[in-house]
């Protein structure tokens, strides 16, 4: 049947035995099979699942026939079967009436009324009949005319009684009947070896899949939990570096307390002094001899002084021995940082996004590339057509693609530059004039000046000290945790990190290559595919 296919016979064929629906059912997905081959293929299966889509079943489904299918199916074998040729009577002379067998040994096709002789006259009986077909000849040995009764297995054709005995006398014959029906017990066979191939595969097809799944749910979890790992240290220690900050604020202060108390009281000594100064001078000047000799056996010692000469303060921050734990804390901070680095790059970069430059938002001056990847300071102001979201005074970019949920993550290549400042900004910041790069102001970015000094645009700003000059920056923003942390993609280390902010609006990744400086910082910023 599936042979003689067409437009529509291919939708009414089962996926499984790829013929024509017997006993057509229909799975909750929606999609068809026969009910036996639906039923065998859920036989050796944990979970039922569809054979087309693979949805998965959370229990046997109660399969019924779908009468409405099963009926266009009869219909289709019905309509299949009367558009075959239809054979006529070669005896009817004048309207001749449908054929309904053939004589291979008449070599002609009968209706019932010119069949009746083959049925009463014994000579006619030990004719052979068969359904009525219209190519009769080729049911004729060509070379005997006699009917093709038998198959020559040697030969493997059908022959006729007479082929039997010339050629074929030596060869192994048997009637055409067994020879069909062994050759039907065969393609059934056959037929069985396929399907049970297609349920082989469409099993591992199956497994595959699971295995995909199952992957796919660790993968998840793993990176749930590296990213809640990551996260949880990236708290801790910016805690801890808060506490640590707080602290030596907390120094400066009693320093500074400490140098006011000190200043307060050489400024008294000196008042002091100068009091003494006066008197001498006015005793020194005095014309009475007996006068200055009295008021100078008379004199006090020296007014109570210091000795100032080890008096001083301390320019080193020295942290108090009673924090013991935050001085630990301070000799193991980059180990820790590195290890965020090392162990929670890897996992943050998963979260990577592809991000290109907006034109729209650029400063006149900057020059972006063709693929929206690079961006330089091109010493001249371009003529481009001004709009609210353009940057006029300052020399940045902003990305195309803003963020409002989640995490994302992008690195930016700075190598060769002496001057940059990336992160994200706020979508509804101030464009116009100068602007500041404060989180106040809807900026957190980290920033390089003078080849070397590197600083966190808090508030107020921080100055940071690298080891090594990042040549290649990553910045990740976890929205909902109200994180942004900076990255040296190359050495797999934390720079900075932004925490306990709030964003409201969306984020966009945020470029600026700085100034020119005559050609001295004239590299590009490139935004880099990240290498997961």
């Amino acid at each position: 049947m599936a042979s003689s296919s067409g437009p529509l016979n291919e939708e009414l064929l089962c996926s499984i035995c790829l013929d024509v629906f017997t006993d057509p059912v229909t799975a909750p997905c929606g999609h068809n099979f026969c009910r036996t081959c639906l039923n065998k293929f859920w036989t050796n299966t944990q979970t039922c699942c569809c054979p087309s889509c693979k949805e998965t079943f959370s229990g046997r489904p109660d399969l019924k026939i779908n009468t409405t299918l099963r009926e266009v199916v009869q219909h289709f074998k019905e309509k299949l079967y009367l558009g075959r040729p239809e054979v006529l009577c070669d005896i009817c002379d004048e309207r001749k009436q449908k054929a309904v067998k053939s004589c291979l040994t008449c070599q002609s096709s009968f209706c019932e009324t010119h069949l009746e002789p083959h049925h009463r006259v014994q000579r006619l009986k030990k004719h052979t009949l068969i359904n009525a077909v219209e190519n009769l000849e080729d049911y004729i040995c060509q070379k005997h005319e006699r009917p093709l009764e038998l198959f020559c297995r040697d030969d493997q054709m059908c022959v006729c009684m007479s082929c039997t005995e010339g050629e074929h006398r030596t060869h192994n014959t048997v009637p055409i009947e067994e020879e069909s029906e062994e050759k039907k017990n065969q393609l059934v066979q056959k037929q069985t070896d396929v399907q049970q191939m297609i349920q082989d595969r469409m099993k591992k097809i199956q497994e595959i899949q699971h295995s995909v799944e199952e992957r796919k749910r660790n993968t998840e979890e793993e990176k749930s939990a590296s990213v809640e790992l990551c996260t949880n240290l990236i708290r801790s220690i910016e805690r801890c570096q808060s506490e640590l900050l707080k602290m030596m604020e907390e120094q400066q202060k009693a320093a500074e307390k400490q140098a006011e108390d000190l200043i307060k009281e050489l400024q008294q000594e000196i008042s002091d002094l100068k009091k003494r100064n006066a008197e001498l001078e006015q005793i020194s000047h005095a014309e009475d001899h007996l006068y200055l000799l009295q008021m100078f056996s008379s004199l006090p010692s020296h007014p109570h002084t210091k000795n100032w000469a080890e008096i001083c303060i301390d320019s080193e921050v020295n942290v108090p021995s009673k924090n013991g734990a935050l001085i630990q804390l301070k000799k193991t901070l980059d180990e820790r940082l590195n290890q965020i680095g090392q162990t929670g790059l890897k996992c943050l970069q998963t979260f990577a996004v592809d991000v290109t430059l907006d034109p729209e938002t650029a400063h006149p001056s900057l020059i972006l590339s063709d693929d929206g990847k690079q961006v330089s300071h091109g010493n001249i102001k371009q003529d481009v057509p001004e709009n609210p979201k353009r940057f006029d005074i300052c020399s940045c970019v902003l990305a195309k693609q803003g963020f409002s949920s989640g995490r994302f993550y992008f690195e930016v290549q700075v190598k060769g530059k002496t001057a940059w400042s990336l992160g994200v900004s706020r979508e509804y910041i101030n464009r116009k004039g100068k602007i500041l790069l404060t989180p106040e102001d809807g900026y957190w970015t980290l920033i390089l000046r003078n080849e070397n000094q590197y600083k966190a645009s808090d508030n107020p700003s921080l100055s940071l000290s690298l080891k090594v000059k990042p040549e290649v920056v990553g910045v990740f923003v976890d929205y909902e945790e109200g994180l942004v942390s900076f990255y040296d993609a190359g050495h797999q280390s934390h720079i900075y990190s932004f925490t306990g902010q709030t964003f409201t609006d969306k984020l966009y990744p945020y470029f600026s290559p700085y100034l020119h400086e005559g050609g001295k910082n004239s590299k590009p910023l490139i935004i880099s595919p990240v290498n997961k």
